[in-house]
């Protein structure tokens, strides 16, 4: 066996390496849109699951439990479950936080659970688990999500006057996400 059979000429090389760097920017942007759907699915799960959370702590322990936005009023910093102070002194307990959530973003649009009286925003569980706006009315809302790499991305966090949470993808439910 000579050289020449042993092994493949620098050419041939060339052409797999090109057909390997064809095939990854053809994937790239495939694989960039699934970990944007991947992100908003999970954050969407673990806001539902947080307020699962907040609503089993209120029936659990007879008290009034919050999940509120963590800065000024916006749900972009983030949020966090706690025990809603009434009475002073009080000490705040936070259980669950979650940090800023970017590149995901709460997009305008809904009333991402502001009370009807005033632009506070967050969602009380009283102690029988019913979910409240912080001045009492009844909260059957939305928060809806969306991604910077991708605007046509978004999924609406949905409570309904029933108190069951749905995510719904208006790409594909339009008529259920209204």
């Amino acid at each position: 066996m000579s050289a020449k059979e042993a092994g493949g000429s620098l050419l041939e090389l060339m052409a797999v390496i090109l057909i390997v760097a064809i095939l990854a920017s053809i994937t790239m942007p495939v694989l960039r849109q699934q970990a944007a759907h991947r992100a908003i699915e999970t954050l969407a799960r673990r806001f539902i699951a947080h307020a699962h959370f907040a609503r089993h702590q209120a029936l659990h322990l007879g008290e009034t439990v919050h999940i509120a936005p963590r800065f000024l009023n916006d749900w972009n910093s983030g949020w966090e479950v706690k025990r809603a102070c009434n009475l002073k002194p009080c000490i705040d307990k936070i259980w669950l936080m979650q940090e800023s959530i970017s590149p995901l973003f709460v997009k305008g649009g809904g009333k991402q659970f502001s009370g009807p009286n005033s632009n506070q925003r967050g969602i009380l569980f009283n102690p029988a688990g019913a979910a409240k706006t912080a001045q009492g009315g009844f909260v059957a809302n939305r928060l809806i999500l969306g991604h910077l790499q991708d605007s046509e991305l978004e999924r609406h966090l949905i409570l309904g006057s029933g108190g069951r949470w749905r995510i719904c993808d208006p790409q594909k439910d339009a008529k259920s996400c209204r």
